[in-house]
């Protein structure tokens, strides 16, 4: 019996660029459904993304944090996972001043528009801002917790 450890070959992409791509142990991702570990051999599954962290723990069990704005998620056959983001930033590389600070201006924006004409699509917009704003700061926490 061998005593190798299973892997996960595990990309991460967004429109932009490719932000990670490893081999890792363990996958952590906040779904529409909830959230959900993949482990290798995960029974293949698709589905949406939430804004929020992935916690992803490579071969050498260090622990990566990720924050993303929603997506898809493929689990694919023998033990590939792709995650399709519509933004993702690894927290070291998150400013935590600014995503408070544009949190803070959406939330502003949000509320002057219950004293203003509703706009349907500009209120969804900025709501999506603060989910992403919010998910950023999460990872960076996540990020001075795992380093501390």
């Amino acid at each position: 019996m061998s005593s190798e450890r299973k892997i996960i070959k595990f990309e991460i992409t967004t429109p932009e660029r490719t932000v990670l791509t490893d081999n890792i142990i363990k996958l952590t991702v906040p779904t529409k459904k909830g959230e959900i570990t993949v482990l290798p051999d995960h029974i293949p599954i698709v589905a949406s993304l939430m804004p929020g962290v992935l916690e992803i723990t490579d071969e050498k069990e260090n622990l990566e944090v990720v924050a993303v704005s929603g997506g898809f998620l493929a689990v694919m056959p023998e033990s590939k996972v792709v995650i399709l983001a519509d933004t993702a930033e690894r927290a070291p590389d998150i400013d935590a001043e600014k995503a408070e600070e544009a949190r803070r201006v959406a939330e502003e924006e949000r509320e002057r528009q219950k004293t203003e004409q509703f706009d349907t699509k500009r209120f969804a917009d900025v709501n999506t801002r603060i989910s992403k704003e919010l998910a950023r700061e999460k990872a960076v926490g996540k990020w001075r917790k795992i380093k501390n």
